[in-house]
């Protein structure tokens, strides 16, 4: 008889659809929720291993039997006390979102963040990006990941804006998401909020505003990115500070939001990398 693996001895194989464990995988999945227990599905081996390289607390993990090979690599790197289930094809792809699923998936704890969290460490270099009624995933995940990769503080989801627990925002944000403070919050409180800690409010406008080039990114700034159809909420539009623009070819009516929000993180970033001389400073010329 071969022996077993210590990853191979770990999977339990569970063969039924009304486990329960397999029923909260299937509910975390449709609903795009946390569970009760605080938890949310994610799929995939990449983005499983970002969850772990993101220190995240695993409930369970699951394999179908054609994703088995996966458990040698991932199991080794999760907690023995994490419950590892073993699944039939049908059984795996009856729980998960995807229609041609890897094979292994898991309920996994999120992070925790406030946006008072954010507002108690203030600093000249605070960034935030705010979301207002963008609906589609991808754009929700390609934000939070340009946010990470820019080294924004957090991502405000306001009002009919898809919820960063939904399985297409963890994929579009390559495990970003699992590390970059997201935060759903009502906007127009939270650029109350914002402004009360003396955060410069930006937001994004198809046709006013200042040019991206000619505004001035630096010091604690939120940047608010609205719906490519619709923009901003004019509820929201009127607390900014300043309106931009991100000039672009006539022919196309408006960039989409993850786009958008892209572009104007890194034009902060540059920014913020050489940032324009104080008022009063003299330059030495030799």
């Amino acid at each position: 008889m071969a022996v077993k693996s210590e990853a191979e001895a770990r999977l339990r194989p569970i063969n039924s659809r009304q486990n329960a464990l397999v029923k909260e995988l299937r509910k975390a999945f449709t609903q795009a929720e946390l569970s009760k227990d605080g938890y949310i599905a994610v799929e995939g081996a990449r983005i499983i291993e970002e969850a772990i390289r993101s220190g995240l607390r695993f409930q369970a993990v699951f394999f179908s039997e054609s994703g088995r090979v996966h458990a040698e690599r991932l199991l080794p790197q999760i907690s023995n006390h994490t419950e590892v289930l073993l699944l039939p094809d049908a059984v795996f792809s009856s729980a998960v979102a995807t229609e041609t699923p890897q094979g292994v998936a898991a309920l996994v704890k999120p992070k925790s963040v406030r946006l008072e969290d954010v507002l108690q460490e203030p600093s000249e270099s605070l960034l935030i990006v705010g979301l207002a009624g963008v609906q589609d995933p991808g754009n929700v995940g390609t934000v939070i990941r340009s946010a990470e990769a820019f080294s924004a503080r957090a991502v405000l989801l306001g009002e009919k804006t898809a919820s960063h627990f939904n399985p297409k925002v963890v994929r579009a944000s390559a495990g970003s998401v699992f590390r970059e403070p997201v935060i759903r919050v009502p906007l127009v409180e939270a650029v109350n909020r914002l402004k009360e800690h003396q955060v410069r409010v930006v937001a994004t406008s198809s046709h006013k505003g200042k040019p991206v080039y000619e505004i001035d990114l630096n010091g604690p700034v939120a940047l608010l990115i609205g719906s490519e159809g619709a923009g901003l909420p004019p509820a929201i539009a009127v607390q900014a500070d300043e309106l931009v623009t991100i000039p672009h070819s006539p022919r196309v009516e408006s960039l989409n939001a993850g786009i958008a929000a892209s572009i104007l993180l890194y034009e902060a970033a540059r920014q913020r990398a050489n940032p324009p001389p104080r008022h009063g400073d003299t330059e030495e010329i030799g």
